[in-house]
């Protein structure tokens, strides 16, 4: 998807059944456990505060020109985003999406092992690279293409 603003935007939104590569589809209703339609098969990947995953496409990019056959989806992201650079968000930043859903970032996402289907090496040197989870603040439908407001969080008083 062309963006010359640079702006930060959902590039691709990504689900399964359950397991990886997740597949592309054009929107879905966002609840407060995650994506509708998306398989979260057992207890290590039923937690409100892990119900989204978002991963940079730059960071696909990367990998695929370190000659790993990646696609949006394919490491298991809920959403692919672009200009954004989610792993440098601080936790607790909040997303606000033009369609009105709304997410605040709770932690890092690590690799999983079924990445080795993809290539061995690759839950080594994703390590750093594998985005963020994010619990789901304000439901609704989320669609490709929709713009993101980053909204840094509240400085912590001593």
């Amino acid at each position: 998807m062309d963006n010359p603003t640079n702006i930060p935007m959902v590039v691709s939104i990504n689900i399964s059944g359950g397991g990886i590569p997740k597949w592309p589809v054009d929107s879905v209703r966002v609840g407060i456990g995650g994506l509708e339609g998306d398989g979260h098969n057992h207890a290590k990947h039923y937690r409100l505060e892990q119900a989204v995953s978002l991963q940079d496409i730059e960071q696909l990019a990367e990998l695929r020109h370190e000659g790993y056959a990646l696609h949006c989806g394919s490491t298991g992201e809920n959403i692919s985003v672009g200009h954004l650079n989610v792993n440098a968000l601080p936790l607790g930043t909040v997303l606000d999406f033009s369609g009105g859903v709304q997410l605040e970032i709770t932690k890092v996402r690590h690799p999983c092992y079924v990445l080795d289907a993809i290539d061995p090496r690759l839950k080594e040197v994703i390590i750093g690279r594998c985005g963020m989870y994010a619990k789901v603040v304000r439901e609704g439908i989320l669609r490709a293409g929709e713009r993101i407001e980053v909204v840094q969080p509240a400085a912590v008083m001593v």
